[in-house]
């Protein structure tokens, strides 16, 4: 028994170890420094300089709005994918071929995946010489270097997140919940909005948070897909830190956007605990 326990002792150990090691220490390293001015001194200056004018304030906000439609994109497009992959795909061998095609561009560099993109929705690109060969546009659209390709860009490298972890939830739900609102009488459509949904929203709530946080710490795809033309927050902190060498300035941005992504999380969590809340009073 005790040999038993010190295994216990060490697997968990190892974990937090590692946590305080690289995580914990670094963040405190970050935070310290943020109140810190270049002599070493305490101050509140790097703060007040982030909201000394709207330049900053209009990045957090830019930043926070391409994230947040990147979640809503690849949740609307993971969620149909994951679905399928799960209720409609019956072969066990087809639905782990499906899985690795989803997790496949996880495999390639965020950097040539971007670039490809370049290719893909310039003027000349695939995108646009398809949109006009339909007749849906007269002439090519200015597509590259703006928010919209920031956002397929992030969407297309956070789908498979969202995909995986919805999937996970819905391998749990017990068919024959579904199977005895459609013997009931109940339409498909029905059955999935008042059974199914409400059943995979833990998935739903995970993947969106996993997608929401890496989309507002993303920095390589923005930079790129922008053309420096749209500034998210990654960019002033990496370029505060590697260019500018103001570490202290670039802790407190970096900072700053953890503490605001915290409370958008906070009040997102609080939200669906207050809308689950709700609905079951309403069906009490």
């Amino acid at each position: 028994m005790r040999i038993r326990n010190l295994w216990a002792l060490i697997l968990i150990a190892l974990p937090l170890a590692f946590m305080v090691i690289f995580f914990l220490i670094p963040f405190l390293v970050t935070v310290v420094a943020s109140f810190h001015d270049a002599d070493g001194a305490w101050t509140l200056a790097n703060y007040k300089k982030i909201f000394a004018d709207s330049y900053y304030p209009g990045i957090f906000f830019t930043t926070f709005k391409l994230s947040l439609i990147a979640t809503v994109v690849s949740f609307l497009i993971g969620y149909p994918i994951a679905y399928y992959i799960v209720n409609m795909v019956k072969s066990r061998g087809i639905r782990r071929l499906c899985y690795v095609l989803v997790i496949m561009p996880l495999f390639t560099s965020n950097i040539v995946r971007s670039f490809g993109w370049l290719i893909l929705l310039g003027r000349q690109g695939l995108v646009n010489q398809t949109l006009v060969a339909l007749g849906i546009i007269d002439r090519p659209m200015p597509i590259l270097f703006t928010e919209t390709a920031i956002v397929i860009g992030l969407a297309y490298i956070l789908v498979p997140f969202m995909v995986l972890t919805i999937s996970s939830v819905l391998q749990t739900i017990d068919r024959s919940l579904v199977e005895a609102s459609l013997d009931l009488g109940s339409p498909r459509l029905s059955t999935f909005f008042h059974i199914t949904l409400p059943l995979s929203l833990p998935g739903v709530i995970a993947g969106s948070l996993i997608v929401f946080t890496l989309a507002v710490s993303a920095y390589v795809v923005p930079a790129i897909m922008s053309g420096g033309r749209v500034v998210v927050m990654a960019m002033p902190i990496f370029d505060n830190y590697t260019a500018l060498f103001d570490f202290n300035f670039g802790a407190a941005l970096a900072v700053g956007l953890l503490v605001i992504t915290l409370i958008l999380i906070a009040l997102y969590l609080l939200f669906i605990e207050r809308g689950g809340a709700r609905r079951i009073a309403r069906q009490s």
